[in-house]
């Protein structure tokens, strides 16, 4: 599922690389080894561009990982504009979790 890494700028990696540190405070496990990142794009024009799903469309701590996710890129790259897209389709499943992720689950 981590296919956006492939060809990825200097910036969309560190942009990965923060959200490594976004933990789900339910699952305790960060957003991306979840699955939940599907798409990080950067240019100049448009800033950080992120589409990225929750466990359900009803999570109850989406709030806090959103602020949580703004917070850390806020203070990584304060000069870029952030859009943060949540998208339903396709719908998370614990598919989508990294290998990474699957040892710190003990699936």
């Amino acid at each position: 599922m981590e296919t956006f890494i492939e060809g990825a700028n200097n910036t969309e990696m560190e942009v990965y690389n923060e959200l490594k540190t976004v933990i789900d405070p339910e699952i305790g496990i960060n957003i991306i080894d979840l699955g939940f990142v599907y798409k990080i794009e950067h240019t100049e024009e448009k800033g950080i561009q992120i589409e990225m799903t929750l466990s359900t469309k009803g999570c109850p701590m989406g709030d806090v990982i959103l602020d949580n996710i703004q917070t850390v890129l806020d203070k990584r790259f304060p000069e870029k504009k952030l859009n943060i897209q949540l998208v339903w389709e396709p719908a998370w499943s614990s598919d989508f979790v990294t290998p990474e992720g699957r040892k710190v689950l003990g699936i």
